[in-house]
């Protein structure tokens, strides 16, 4: 059942019909410097985008007694659906929303894929993720100079018993290829 909804929230920007507004970027390709890998991030509406991160990622263990204070980096795909609340009052204090910079809230679905590994003398194999929400922040600069960081709380499901723990997730990179604004302005 949980696969299930994974799934579905995974599928579902495929489905959205996009209403472009003048705010978000229409997309834009990024490379990550501090998780290594590639980001890209597509608008689904005038305030929202899509963000989809393939990256080696740092996390926490969570098949460890004390994941908060175990970390690794672990292969993952994250999946971001992200609502900017404040690009309105960003332009109106002629603050730059270049590279969709604001504060965002959004659903986040991740799926790691470690391989075999041993947690405190004990074999650990398959794959894990979770499911949770998180906020954030994202400043981009003419430059093409982009970070985000964001942090919440998801249900980690995978071989071990599943919890809610904290979600922390932080990229710094460039901004590599861009299409500026929305269709139609």
């Amino acid at each position: 059942m949980r696969r299930f909804f994974i799934l579905a929230f995974l599928f579902s920007g495929v489905f959205m019909y996009a209403q472009y507004g003048k705010n978000c970027e229409i997309r834009q390709f990024k490379l990550n410097a501090f998780n290594p890998g590639i980001e890209y991030e597509m608008a689904l509406g005038v305030n929202s985008t899509l963000d989809i991160r393939i990256a080696y990622q740092a996390a926490l263990e969570p098949a460890s007694s004390k994941p908060i204070e175990d970390f690794d980096f672990f292969p993952a795909i994250t999946v971001q659906n992200r609502y900017y609340h404040n690009f309105n009052g960003r332009e109106r204090r002629r603050r730059s929303i270049y590279g969709n910079s604001g504060n965002y809230i959004a659903p986040s679905v991740a799926v790691f894929s470690p391989g075999d590994r041993v947690v405190e003398g004990r074999l650990v194999d398959g794959i894990h993720g979770y499911g949770g929400v998180v906020y954030g922040v994202q400043r981009s600069y003419d430059s093409g100079f982009s970070f985000s960081v964001d942090a919440g709380a998801g249900y980690y499901v995978g071989p071990f018993k599943g919890a809610i723990q904290p979600v922390i997730n932080l990229s710094i990179g460039w901004i590599i290829s861009e299409k500026r604004w929305c269709v139609g302005l």
